[in-house]
């Protein structure tokens, strides 16, 4: 007789329905595990032996066989464990085959039989559910699995209570949802930030529309200042997007007592981040930075520090919104919507402006410094901002700046202009999605603006993909304002942001 129970093996942030079938046959005492799994599938068989033999369940003296099917598929991670062992049990007539069969699980066993959580608790409830099945999964990813609404989740805390409960001597009640976890702790306020109006304005566009922004300024002028604020005037994530995010973060084994948060993502990754990282890879082609920071900020400091592949691989997921990890056996696909702020200096001692501190190279030093970002990459950011040093009169100052309140406020607003407008239209949630023919309906600018527009495309060089990215901004500049129409003076302000620090 042949039994079966059922699992997942992730592929990115898909889960992929996996059949564990277990046979028993005359011959030698043998345990032998196939069907492509990884060294932590091949030692659960150790696992799930030592965890039986804790229980005082005695294997049969026969030859046991587990095959993980689809065969051709790479079997990776120890949450194999609870599959193979409710399998061989159904196979050994110590649970239902039946009740057994109608099951998705996970978790890893200790040696004496206790569940251990293991990551993608998320994911693998999304495939349960895709396949009406229940999911079992260890009780501390239990409220992480429960947030798929209709499944039912339960969540023991040892292969006893599992058979215990699929026996009928003790069920085990439904897990329910972690609680919203609360943000990690204060965020700065943007009053805090003396001057600088210009680069505060630069925020505030980026953040209400999901474009991507660049400083340049000499040290100390409050370029990591500024970006360590703009999650305080992001709005919340909404429902969907925290469980796509939160989907990700899973699989990274990222989530605290099954909470989901609802605040964004910030991720900020030091310039000596191998593309592994940055992008994802690795062992199992884990996401990186960039996913996760999924529908959240990715900060990059020191930005022409990072190694040139970084930098340039980085621009293919700007453009798509996702990325591919490419391996020998398997190309894995994450998501990767992220409002990318880069900081830089605007050379190598950083003083470029200031003659009396700047190196012996100037100016030669600054174009040899950003030229590092190369010009396909440069034209990839919506906002340019010069960074100057602060004044030693705006520092006296007493009087505070707007409150990050105040900022989110109108971003909230114009993040629910662009909602309504794109209802419906699928992949656009932001004017930083939009493209084509729905771009030129949306962001179609009044005569002036138009021609101010083609001035300045022809002054400036602008390509293509400038002149869309300026429509954009000067798109979700009219919502700020509250416009239906996108006016000469939004068109003036984006060419203006987009000009600055560089060509393109």
């Amino acid at each position: 007789m042949v039994a079966q129970s059922y699992t997942v093996a992730f592929e990115g942030v898909d889960a992929r329905l996996v059949e564990v079938q277990c046979a028993l046959s005359p011959g030698m005492p043998h345990f032998s595990l196939v069907g492509l799994p990884d060294k932590a599938v091949s030692e659960a068989k150790e696992r799930v032996r030592a965890a039986l033999n804790a229980m005082s369940v005695a294997l049969p003296s026969r030859r046991i066989t587990v095959n993980l099917s689809p065969a051709d598929l790479p079997k990776e991670g120890s949450h194999f464990d609870l599959p193979i062992a409710l399998a061989l049990l159904a196979a050994i007539d110590i649970l239902p085959v039946d009740a057994v069969a109608g099951l998705v699980s996970l978790g890893e066993l200790s040696l004496d039989g206790t569940l251990v959580p293991v990551a993608g608790a998320l994911p693998a409830a999304i495939a349960a559910a895709t396949a009406e099945r229940t999911l079992i999964c260890p009780a501390a990813s239990g409220p992480e699995a429960a947030w798929v609404g209709s499944l039912p989740v339960i969540a023991p805390a040892s292969l006893q209570a599992v058979i215990q409960h699929l026996t009928g001597a003790r069920p085990i009640e439904l897990s329910q949802p972690g609680l919203v976890a609360a943000p990690g702790g204060p965020v700065p306020d943007m009053s805090e930030v003396k001057g600088q109006e210009r680069a505060k304005r630069a925020l505030e566009i980026a953040a209400a529309g999901r474009h991507h922004l660049l400083m340049v300024g000499a040290p100390g002028s409050g370029k990591s200042m500024l970006a360590a604020r703009l999650p305080g005037i992001l709005p919340d994530l909404s429902p969907g997007e925290a469980l796509e995010t939160s989907t990700i973060h899973s699989l990274a084994g990222m989530l605290q007592d099954g909470g989901i948060s609802r605040q964004r993502p910030f991720r900020a990754p030091h310039h000596t981040a191998s593309m592994a990282a940055i992008v994802g890879g690795g062992k199992g082609a884990k996401p990186g930075e960039i996913s996760l920071a999924h529908n959240g900020v990715l900060f990059m400091d020191e930005f022409p520090e990072y190694s040139r592949n970084v930098l340039e691989t980085l621009r293919q997921p700007i453009e798509t919104g996702d990325v591919t990890v490419a391996r020998a056996n398997a190309h894995v696909r994450y998501p990767c919507k992220f409002l990318l702020v880069a900081a830089a200096n605007p050379c190598k001692c950083g003083y470029l402006a200031d003659a009396a501190r700047a190196c012996a190279r100037v100016p030669a030093c600054g174009e040899d410094y950003l030229g590092r970002i190369s010009g396909p990459l440069m034209d990839r950011f919506d906002l340019r901002v010069e960074v100057p040093p602060v004044s030693f009169q705006d520092l006296e100052t007493t009087a505070p700046g707007e409150t990050s309140m105040v900022v989110a406020a109108r971003v909230r607003d114009a993040r629910r202009l662009q909602e309504t407008r794109y209802q419906g239209l699928d992949g656009i949630t932001v004017n930083a999605d939009a493209s084509g023919h729905v771009l030129s309906e949306v962001a179609a600018p009044d005569a002036e603006g138009r021609d101010l527009l083609r001035k300045a495309a022809e002054r400036v060089g602008l390509s293509a993909r400038g002149y869309h990215r300026v429509m954009r901004v000067a798109r979700t500049i009219a919502d700020l304002a509250g416009r239906d129409k996108v006016k000469c003076p939004d068109i003036a302000e984006a060419v203006s942001f987009r000009i600055a620090g560089a060509s393109g």
